[in-house]
């Protein structure tokens, strides 16, 4: 994914090395699979059986960690996917500011009205509003005001429970 900075200019996505994982999806099995199920289930996340059989309830609970940590909702569990799971957190994701568009922000302008934060629309547009939605949430977190959503901002975001 990519979005556009306010300078116009497009935000590549982060790099981050490759864990040796398989890349996992509805009718993968095997330990992979497992430690997939456990790291859910260590999450709170997935209660079903730890089997190594990845069905459509390991998948659901795959799509609801991927909209927990902003990664797409496919329910195929990739390098991305995997990182998270490992951290627990959202992972490469761009820092997000005034003049930021898209998605993500549409994204976030979603969560943080579900908190009461934000009153505009989500209409994927980094303007005052969500700046200033932003930094309210950052304040009641213990978090510098910046109204840019950095790392420890994500992560904070990442522990709303969101739904579909």
């Amino acid at each position: 994914m990519q979005l556009t900075s306010d300078s116009g200019n497009i935000i590549p996505e982060i790099a981050q090395p490759k864990l040796n994982k398989p890349e996992l999806q509805l009718g993968s099995n095997g330990e992979a699979v497992e430690e997939l199920q456990q790291l859910l289930t260590n999450l709170g996340i997935y209660a079903g059986k730890i089997d190594g059989v990845f069905e459509e309830i390991t998948q659901e609970s795959v799509k609801q960690f991927q909209r927990q940590v902003f990664l797409p909702e496919d329910g195929i569990v990739d390098n991305n996917t995997w990182q998270a799971l490992y951290t627990g957190a959202p992972v490469n994701l761009p820092e997000l500011k005034k003049g930021s568009q898209g998605e993500l922000v549409m994204k976030v302008q979603r969560i943080l009205k579900s908190t009461q934060d934000y009153i505009g629309y989500v209409d994927g547009e980094f303007g005052a509003i969500t700046e200033s939605a932003v930094q309210g949430w950052q304040v009641r977190n213990n978090l510098p005001d910046t109204g840019i959503i950095d790392e420890a901002t994500w992560r904070t975001l990442s522990q709303i429970p969101q739904y579909m």
